[in-house]
């Protein structure tokens, strides 16, 4: 999963302030991650955990919604300003799946927020993991569609 974030770095960044942003996020989010997973044990009396829970939860807020509020849009609106028809039916199918992971992802975000309990993060995160990688290929899919389709004609 890192290495696929490293890649999409690699090949869009630069283009696009957003998309730069975004993936930047991306990375943290992927940090974060990284981190709490690497716990072996969760307490729910250790203020370290549930300071690298807070954290998690909140760059994955905040990288879900910078998705959504900004970079698909983006890459919708160039798709639609350079009338790619095909990019923008494919990109529509992609979103289904983002839209599914992002639902899973915000309510892992709300589960965490409401409780204390730990008991259950350690299989949360795994799932999550799944999620998250599944949005990340989806996402970068949308990229390649809608933002490369046309760099021939920006050139």
């Amino acid at each position: 999963m890192l290495e696929n974030c490293r890649s999409a770095k690699e090949r869009w960044g630069g283009v696009n302030n957003i998309i730069d942003r975004w993936l930047h996020e991306r990375q943290q989010l992927l940090v974060e991650y990284c981190n709490l997973s690497a716990v072996q044990v969760f307490d729910e009396e250790n203020p370290l955990h549930q300071e690298q829970l807070k954290q998690l939860c909140q760059i994955l807020v905040d990288y879900v919604s910078a998705g959504h509020f900004e970079v698909y849009e983006q890459l919708i609106k160039e798709g639609r300003d350079f009338n790619e028809k095909h990019a923008l039916k494919q990109a529509a199918e992609l979103y289904k799946i983002i839209d599914n992971t992002t639902e899973s992802l915000l309510d892992f975000n709300d589960k965490y927020q409401e409780t204390d309990d730990l008991a259950d993060l350690a299989i949360d995160l795994s799932i999550i993991g799944q999620q998250l990688e599944t949005q990340f290929t989806a996402e970068d899919q949308m990229i390649e569609v809608l933002h490369t389709c046309h760099k021939e004609l920006v050139a």
